[in-house]
C-alpha cells in the first residue's frame, strides 16, 4: 500500500503542475500551441519508453482508427483547447478547481446518453458541484463580467469533455491494452492540435523552441501527459478504480499550492469555499459508487 499512495500522491502533484505550466506557455504561445506541445511531447515520451523498454504493440492498421480518435479529441484536444484559453482569463488555481467538477460531468453525460441510472445521492452531489462552481463565480466580486465567467465556461467545458471521453473509453476502447491507447491517442491528438495550430497560426520557431518553453512543455507533455498516464493506469490496476479516483482531490490542491508560491497567485475566500462544496458534491456522489471504472480528472 506505501508504494499506491507514493503513486497517487505523486501523481497529484504532476496533474497539479499541469495548470502552471500552461500558464507559464500562455506568456509566448497561443492555446493551440500550447495543446501541440503537450501532446507531442506526451507522445514522443511513450514512444522513448516503448523503445527503450522494448515493448510489442500490435500494428497500427489493425487500430480501430475512427474510434481512437474520437476519444483523442474528446479527452485531449478539445478540453486542453479548452483549459488553455480558459487560463487565459482566469488563474491557473482556479481552472484546476473548477476541473475537480469531472466526475460530476461524467455522471450526467451516462445518464443522458450512456443509459447510466443515476441514485438518489448522485444526483444530490451533481447538484452541490454546481452550487460549487457559482460561489467560484464571484458574482459579486470585482472580477466577475472582466473575464472570470468566460474562463470558469471553459473549464466547465473541458470538464464535460473529459466526461465524454472517460464513457467513450469505456465503450469503445476497453479492449485495447493501456500504453497503446495512451501512446496512439496522444499520437492522433498530436496530429490533430498542428492542423489547429496551422488554422490559428504558426508561432516562431525562435519562441515556441525557447529554452523555458522546453522546459515547461517536458513538464507538461513528457511527464503530465506521457508519463502521468502509466502512473493513473498503475493505481487503476493495483489499487482500483475508487482508490485512482481520489486524485481528483489531489490535484486542484496542489495546483493551488503551486499557483501561489510559484506563480505568486492570490487565493480567495470564494476559492476555497467552492473548492469545498466541490468535493462535498463529489464526495456525496460516490458514496457507493457503482461505477466499474476510474473517472479521469487532470490533466
Amino acid at each position: 500500500m506505501g508504494r499506491l499512495y507514493a503513486s497517487l500522491i505523486g501523481l497529484g502533484m504532476i496533474w497539479g503542475t499541469s495548470f502552471m505550466f500552461i500558464k507559464i506557455l500562455l506568456q509566448t504561445l497561443g492555446p493551440a500551441e500550447v495543446v501541440f506541445g503537450r501532446t507531442f511531447f506526451g507522445a514522443a515520451m511513450l514512444v522513448a519508453i516503448a523503445v527503450a523498454t522494448k515493448k510489442s504493440m500490435r500494428p497500427f492498421m489493425k487500430l480501430p482508427h475512427a474510434k481512437l480518435l474520437a476519444i483523442a479529441l474528446a479527452n485531449n484536444v478539445l478540453p486542453w483547447l479548452l483549459i488553455s484559453a480558459g487560463e487565459t482569463k482566469i488563474t491557473s488555481s482556479l481552472a484546476s478547481i473548477i476541473n475537480a467538477t469531472t466526475p460530476i460531468w461524467t455522471l450526467l453525460i451516462g445518464f443522458l446518453f450512456f443509459s447510466t441510472k443515476l441514485r438518489k445521492n448522485q444526483w444530490i452531489g451533481a447538484l452541490i458541484g454546481f452550487c460549487g462552481i457559482f460561489f467560484l463565480s464571484d458574482f459579486g466580486g470585482d472580477s466577475f463580467g472582466a473575464g472570470n465567467l468566460a474562463g470558469i465556461l471553459m473549464m466547465s467545458g473541458a470538464a464535460l469533455c473529459y466526461g465524454i471521453g472517460s464513457h467513450m473509453t469505456k465503450k469503445y476502447a476497453d479492449e485495447i491494452p493501456i500504453f497503446e491507447l495512451s501512446l496512439y491517442t496522444l499520437a492522433f491528438s498530436s496530429g490533430a492540435s498542428f492542423i489547429a495550430m496551422l488554422v490559428t497560426g504558426l508561432p516562431e520557431a525562435s519562441v515556441f523552441f525557447s529554452l523555458p518553453n522546453i522546459g515547461a512543455f517536458v513538464g507538461l507533455g513528457a511527464v503530465g501527459s506521457g508519463l502521468a498516464y502509466l502512473i493513473y493506469y498503475y493505481l487503476v490496476q493495483k489499487g482500483g478504480p475508487e482508490f485512482s479516483a481520489m486524485v481528483t482531490y489531489l490535484a486542484p490542491v496542489f495546483a493551488i499550492i503551486w499557483g501561489a508560491f510559484l506563480l505568486g497567485e492570490d487565493i480567495h475566500l470564494s476559492m476555497l469555499l467552492g473548492l469545498a462544496v466541490i468535493f462535498a458534491g463529489v464526495y456525496i456522489s460516490s458514496i457507493k459508487s457503482s461505477e466499474k471504472y476510474a473517472i479521469r480528472s487532470n490533466h
